[in-house]
């Protein structure tokens, strides 16, 4: 019997043979163990149905049938019991219009067999390894998903997630205005994400500080040579992002030549590398962003208003964090989770203390420079709970009560009181304005009312918050 040699880059696996033949099974599964490999060896469709309920398994060589039940079968069972695992469907010659049905099922591959065992094994790990870029694949994306929650969980929040989840689909430019650290590249990704475009590249260009020179051979791609040389062809990036998403951060500075070729890949989809004389055609959907008034910088004539109105099809204002300090519990608590598991940490929350230093925190470096410090405090925390210890030192001031919460003193306004209940439970709650309402014993609509009014730092009017009640 021929044995594949180890190239030593193989990922050892638990793999599921099942197959009623008890000499072909012993075979494959020999082969699989010389390549590193657990095997689990079943004969009847059953027990397979068990052993895949009970026990994590990467892969499946499943027999085209086995005691009466089709190998589509035992897909589907697998599927809706939460398995994941790559299946590859193992028939004889006569047999090989049940593996089609499988593949159309759910099946990965499939193999011939007793013809060539060795060749199942090569087919085996083929199917495993586009199972595992599957698998990065998706967390990759549900970190992205994870992270794009970087917008709040208020109402500017829900605004631009309504935009977002209307826009993504299209493929309509998007002009993103804000500041430093305010989320703009985050809302660009959702975008991507959101959009059919999301399996094609995203390039982010960062046109800020950068000559014009330079942006545009960066962008556009270069032909350009010395003299008596032969060109040298440079991709740039609208050529990479074909059929993807070109994402502009801070385009608003560049220069006039460069606006007038955007332009024209706005109208037409058309440009030309630096240096070179053919048209080249690109499909991209543009996303930009700003820290500057586009529509002022239109009315001083120092940007186009046939780009603006080309840019601004879809038009998001990113709110500064210091307005919408109601976001706070909940970005915070979506930022300790994140940061936690990337450092191994049971972390269980933020101290009342510490959310109110949060709180009193004017964050001119918007959420950017929240989750950095929440990144910080969660690698500085050594116990379950982020203290103002914790804290950088920017942050901790006049030093709360951890036990308390700084508002729970002797002196302090009824109104300091129910914010800092309200804020505690919330961040206990995981920033959830329901569930916090719900231990409070108050309607949503109030925790949401105080919420706006903590990000003045005021009370409104006792009329109106009776009506919010």
């Amino acid at each position: 019997m021929r044995v594949l040699q180890t190239s030593g880059s193989v990922t050892p696996e638990r793999i599921l043979i099942l197959d009623a033949d008890t000499a072909l099974r012993g075979e494959l599964a020999g082969q699989l163990r010389t390549e590193g490999h657990e095997v689990i060896e079943a004969a009847t469709a059953e027990s397979a149905i068990e052993i895949l309920r009970a026990t994590p398994v990467q892969g499946v060589l499943c027999a085209a049938r086995a005691s009466g039940w089709s190998c589509a079968a035992v897909i589907s069972l697998a599927r809706a019991g939460g398995s994941d695992a790559a299946f590859i469907v193992t028939c004889r010659r006569e047999a090989v219009a049940g593996a089609i049905e499988a593949l159309r099922n759910g099946a990965d591959a499939y193999v011939v067999l007793p013809d060539d065992p060795v060749r199942a094994v090569a087919i085996v790990e083929r199917a495993l390894e586009k199972r595992r870029l599957r698998r990065e694949a998706r967390e990759l994306r549900e970190q992205a998903r994870t992270r794009l929650r970087y917008v709040g969980a208020g109402p500017e929040g829900a605004a631009t997630e309504e935009i977002v989840r209307r826009a993504a689909p299209t493929k309509a430019t998007v002009l993103l205005q804000g500041e430093a650290g305010a989320g703009r590249s985050f809302v660009a990704e959702m975008i991507h994400e959101g959009s059919p475009r999301r399996d094609r590249p995203f390039a982010r260009a960062a046109c800020a500080g950068l000559s014009e020179q330079l942006l545009e051979a960066w962008l556009f791609g270069s032909d350009a040579a010395s003299a008596g040389e032969q060109p040298q062809r440079h991709e740039g990036l609208i050529e990479r992002a074909d059929g993807g998403t070109l994402y502009l951060h801070e385009m608003g500075g560049i220069g006039a030549s460069l606006q007038v070729k955007l332009l024209r890949l706005l109208q037409k989809g058309e440009y030309e590398r630096v240096g070179g004389s053919r048209t080249l055609r690109a499909d991209v959907r543009v996303v930009a962003s700003t820290r500057l008034d586009l529509a002022e910088e239109v009315r001083s004539g120092r940007f186009r208003d046939d780009l603006y109105y080309r840019l601004n099809v879809v038009s998001i204002s990113l709110a500064p964090l210091r307005s919408r300090k109601g976001d706070i519990p909940a970005l915070a608590a979506q930022f300790l989770g994140l940061h936690a598991r990337a450092l191994g940490k049971g972390l269980r929350g933020i101290s009342p203390g510490a959310l109110s230093a949060l709180f009193a925190y004017g964050w001119p470096g918007n959420v950017r420079e929240l989750e950095s410090v929440v990144a910080e405090a969660a690698a500085a925390c050594r116990g379950e709970v982020v203290g103002i210890d914790d804290l950088p030192t920017v942050l901790r001031g006049a030093r709360p009560d951890e036990e308390t919460g700084s508002a729970l003193i002797p002196g302090a306004s009824l109104f300091e009181i129910e914010r800092e209940a309200i804020l505690r439970t919330l961040d206990a709650e995981g920033g959830s304005t329901a569930r916090a309402a719900e231990v409070l014993g108050v309607s949503v609509r109030k925790i949401q009312y105080r919420l706006k009014e903590y990000r003045t730092g005021q009370p409104a009017s006792r009329a109106r918050a009776g009506d919010a009640a």
